[in-house]
């Protein structure tokens, strides 16, 4: 298990890690940098609730960024419907992830957000079932599964595409 001992060392050593899975959730890096900044302004201020005997400062702070990521979307939500209520919804652009082959990511497009976020858990962060299971609110088993039916969607997407 990690020795933590401040939040600056928690922040410096799972910035990457937190940003690369807020932008395989979210699916927009622009969103996922905003994201990023916001889970570390809330972990700063909840630093003193961090328990290393419950976890590692990783899984606490992805279980941080879900927790900003699923309030933004709750927030997005409302904010549409508003927008939808007084004139026709505005489209948003589609921003890309860097590094992804256009197949790969219009793939990704085709998976719900939370077929999105259980492969950056498990595959991308390389999580255990265990520890992704616990952010998810889920069980080990029903986090395989769902793992296990999106890389089968995403594989039918990229065949469907190629």
């Amino acid at each position: 298990m990690e020795r933590v001992t401040s939040f600056a060392q928690a922040a410096e050593s799972h910035l990457d890690d937190v940003y690369g899975y807020l932008a395989w959730f979210t699916g927009d890096r622009f969103l996922a940098e905003d994201l990023a900044a916001e889970t570390f302004e809330r972990a700063l201020r909840l630093w003193h609730r961090f328990d290393p005997k419950r976890g590692s400062a990783r899984t606490w702070l992805c279980q941080v960024a879900r927790t900003t990521a699923l309030d933004h979307f709750r927030s997005e939500k409302r904010r549409q419907r508003r927008e939808q209520l007084a004139a026709a919804p505005e489209r948003f652009e589609e921003r890309p992830l860097e590094g992804l082959s256009p197949e790969l990511e219009a793939a990704l497009r085709r998976l719900t957000a939370g077929e999105r976020e259980v492969i950056a858990l498990r595959i991308v962060l390389d999580f255990d079932a265990r520890s992704a299971a616990g952010m998810l609110g889920i069980s080990p088993t029903n986090c395989t599964t769902r793992l296990n039916r999106a890389l089968a969607k995403l594989e039918e997407a990229l065949d469907v595409a190629a």
